[in-house]
């Protein structure tokens, strides 16, 4: 399917009639980015119910990693679909658990024996790892510390650890208690003073143990750090190299268990199977969806063996773990390794990467480019000495790559968010960067 080919402005009159009923049937609890009204999609292709073509940038929000209907995963949805829809795993046994769990735990970042659980969602694998990290202390270590600029997703758990956006947590208090926050190391704006990446890595370090194990919590009560290795709606920050090392010492220095947050960075999108391959770094527990079933639902908990003890009947999912989805997640781990879709994340990525930076040479909107494979953050600034985040210009330059036929969102206060599926192209890379290019040069200052 070609793209961009836009043949009506939109949204064209079908789009319209839907966005007319939409308030109608809908809780309106959610932001839409632009009025697009999906109608197909193939590969990195989305086509909308007017007929017009535009190039995924975002992936369906970083979930359809091997692309739209990618045909060995239809034909493993229906293969699965004439034998088995349903029948609870939590009760009762079938082998698609075992056989794609198989294939799942030979992914994870666990040098040792692992265990997995089956969850339908990314908040429920966070609000299965909560569970996990206090039951394993068995109610001894009550405290989780997460990160400012987290989302961990909207449940109440998960919107608990989650520090991404004041709107997620408004209204909704008392959260889950025994949550302490602490700065992420995000080096374009260091929360501390520090001269290098690295420096602000330590600083947070230093942070949390001489002020929030030292003055506010016993690092005995503490059961885990839960943290995403690249923030995701944060900004798609990725952190100094030596950060992620450095948490993983200090939480063996207190035996707390190190939960890392993989539902938006996992499954190829950095380049890697999971992002903390990039640090080389061994989570006790890690949390796993979005793109592990190409669109169905599907959260997975991975684990170590000895981390992975809660006792029977203490935390299940009747839907977890569905046959369908299982199959749809085995067909994408083969065709991750199949096709490449690895290197190409690299290869594809890092040229993404060259493009933006070298239009820092003349277009003084971008402040920082940063990213892994194909998890690319742009940061958009007014000022780059101030750095002054640059909402509305981002807003315009999202807005008007809609009509021209690209799909991009943004992450953080003012950063363009590049996830596209892991089997784009060259070709249509290069057609979306132009586009982009374009309009990051006529961008309106001061809007």
């Amino acid at each position: 399917m070609d793209a961009p080919f836009i043949r009506v402005e939109p949204p064209g009159p079908r789009a319209r009639e839907v966005l007319e009923k939409d308030s109608n049937v809908l809780m309106q609890s959610f932001v839409r980015w632009y009025p697009l009204v999906v109608e197909t999609a193939h590969g990195a292709v989305v086509e909308d119910v007017d007929g017009n073509r535009y190039i995924d940038f975002n992936s369906g929000l970083a979930v359809m990693n091997v692309g739209h209907l990618h045909p060995k995963v239809v034909s493993a949805i229906k293969r699965q679909a004439e034998k088995l829809l349903h029948y609870s795993l939590t009760d009762f046994y079938y082998k698609e658990a075992v056989e794609v769990g198989e294939k799942i735990k030979g992914i994870m970042p666990f040098k040792g024996d692992s265990r997995l659980f089956y969850a339908n969602s990314g908040a429920e694998t966070v609000e299965g790892a909560m569970k996990i990290a206090r039951g394993h202390f068995k109610g001894s270590r009550q405290y989780i510390i997460g990160f400012l600029g987290a989302f961990h997703g909207r449940t109440m758990g998960a919107v608990s650890i989650t520090a991404s956006k004041p709107v997620q947590r408004k209204w909704f208090s008392p959260l889950v208690p025994g949550v302490i926050h602490v700065p992420y190391p995000y080096s374009y704006r260091c929360p501390f003073k520090a001269e290098t990446p690295e420096e602000c890595g330590e600083a947070v370090i230093g942070y949390i143990e001489d002020w929030i194990l030292s003055k506010m919590v016993d690092p005995t009560e503490v059961a885990a750090f839960i943290i995403e290795p690249i923030q995701g709606e944060g900004g798609y920050i990725v952190p100094p190299d030596n950060f992620l090392p450095r948490l993983r010492r200090l939480a063996d220095e207190h035996g707390i268990l190190l939960v890392v947050d993989e539902v938006q960075t996992g499954v190829g999108r950095t380049g890697e199977w999971y992002a903390v391959n990039h640090w080389r770094v061994e989570p006790d527990i890690l949390t796993s969806a979005k793109g592990i079933a190409s669109g169905l639902p599907l959260g997975v908990i991975g684990g170590k063996k000895e981390v992975m003890d809660l006792p029977p009947g203490s935390h299940a999912s009747t839907f977890g773990g569905n046959p369908v989805s299982l199959a749809a997640a085995g067909a994408v781990i083969d065709i991750i390794r199949e096709e490449n879709l690895l290197e190409n994340a690299r290869i594809q990525g890092d040229y993404i990467m060259k493009r933006f930076k070298e239009m820092m040479d003349y277009i003084d909107l971008i402040g920082e480019v940063r990213g892994k494979g194909l998890m690319i953050g742009v940061e958009l600034v007014k000022n780059r000495e101030t750095k002054e985040p640059a909402r509305k210009e981002m807003s315009w330059i999202i807005n008007n790559a809609f009509k021209r036929g690209v799909l991009i969102i943004s992450a953080g206060v003012s950063t363009l968010r590049i996830a596209p599926p892991l089997v784009i192209t060259r070709d249509l890379v290069d057609r979306a960067l132009d586009i982009l290019e374009d309009l990051l040069k006529k961008a309106p200052r001061n809007v």
